[in-house]
């Protein structure tokens, strides 16, 4: 408990303390792993409508003109013909091609912008920024002032027609609108970390826990913590930063190059270029178990007797009842290729499959 002292809290550590959550650290934040149960909170998440405490995310406000902010060469993807009230996922990197942070883009107008970045890179990316965006481009952190809630699960546009109006159900995936709330104007997107229809809400702190308490009392919304947020998003195979991507790993290496505009210039895009030509030192894998013990982080990956990599994500998944997870190899390994997974004595047997492993979530739909 000595340690937890010096964790910093979102907004709504009381809340979460009130529902009878179990608290840990992650990120340097001490934040809910769990309420009733990471299996119960993951199902119902697929089933209805789960809200999750993702307060302690960074954003930044950035105003500026594109062709002279130098913007567009901090991020992967590309920035000038995005439609206003969208979002883009994309990478700032360094000059070596690895993954400063993975983040959100919204483009607000034609001179404004929100950059959503991860809670434990925010000071750094903050520095980035500064570092090499023009002088004369405003750059806001705001991370302190604005909370965020994520609602996802099928029946979450239904529960937020009631409180804002049916013009939510005009939202599609990966764009952004204003809406009133509580006597607020926020902004609310059609995005999240689950595969299944959702939305982030983004809401003035004063006003979060209020907003916290008023999605909780309609029936179909539970509080969801990172535990299930973790098993979800390992579901759809989406990698977590820190764990799955990292300053010392490129999208290439990941397999996220679908986040990359190749057409345009950005830090970073030389050594791509170069991995790209002569191939990357490792990459990601995905694997399904034989059985319902979890691959654990940092296991060992054995292909035909050869120790290849190590395991990243590793979870037992409640929508398909076996374990799952992803890891780095240093040789290609084919979809159906059987695999060993293990440490000190502990092994468990799996094959290599694609990405997602759940294929039936609603978040497109």
């Amino acid at each position: 408990m000595e340690e937890n002292l010096t964790l910093s809290v979102t907004p709504l550590f009381h809340q979460h303390q009130e529902l009878g959550a179990k608290m840990a650290p992650f990120g340097g934040w001490l934040m809910p792993i769990q309420y009733s149960g990471i299996i119960e909170e993951h199902n119902w998440t697929r089933s209805s409508a789960g809200l999750f405490d993702i307060c302690h995310m960074g954003e930044f406000i950035v105003e500026a003109d594109l062709a002279k902010s130098n913007l567009e060469q901090l991020v992967t993807v590309n920035l000038e013909d995005m439609p206003f009230f969208s979002c883009r996922y994309g990478f700032m990197l360094n000059e070596q091609g690895g993954i400063i942070d993975d983040l959100l883009v919204y483009r607000i107008n034609n001179t404004q912008w929100m950059l959503v970045v991860n809670a434990a890179t925010t000071d750094n990316d903050e520095a980035h920024l500064r570092k090499y965006l023009n002088a004369d481009t405003k750059l806001e952190n705001i991370s302190q002032h604005l909370g965020k809630l994520d609602l996802q699960g099928p029946k979450a546009q239904a529960v937020l027609e009631e409180l804002v109006g049916a013009a939510i159900k005009d939202l599609k995936y990966y764009t952004f609108g204003y809406f009133k709330l509580l006597g607020e104007k926020i902004i609310i997107s059609r995005t999240g970390y689950t595969g299944e229809l959702g939305y982030e809400l983004y809401m003035p702190n004063r006003k979060i826990k209020e907003l916290w308490q008023k999605l909780l009392l309609d029936p179909r919304v539970k509080p969801i913590g990172l535990g299930a947020r973790d098993t979800l998003r390992l579901e759809m195979g989406y990698s977590l930063y820190g764990q799955d991507i990292s300053s010392d790993i490129t999208p290439l290496e990941a397999g996220l190059d679908n986040f990359i505009d190749w057409d345009k210039e950005f830090i970073g895009k030389a050594q791509l270029v170069k991995q790209k030509q002569f191939g990357a030192k490792q990459r990601l894998i995905s694997f399904i178990a034989s059985s319902r013990r979890s691959p654990r982080h940092n296991y060992r990956i054995l292909y035909q007797g050869k120790d290849l990599g190590a395991v990243t994500s590793g979870s037992f998944s409640p929508s398909l009842g076996v374990g799952i997870g992803m890891g780095y190899v240093s040789q290609e390994i084919k979809p159906g290729e059987e695999i060993i997974l293990g440490e000190n004595f502990l092994y468990i047997s799996a094959k290599i499959t694609r990405k997602p492993f759940y294929k039936n979530g609603s978040a497109k739909n």
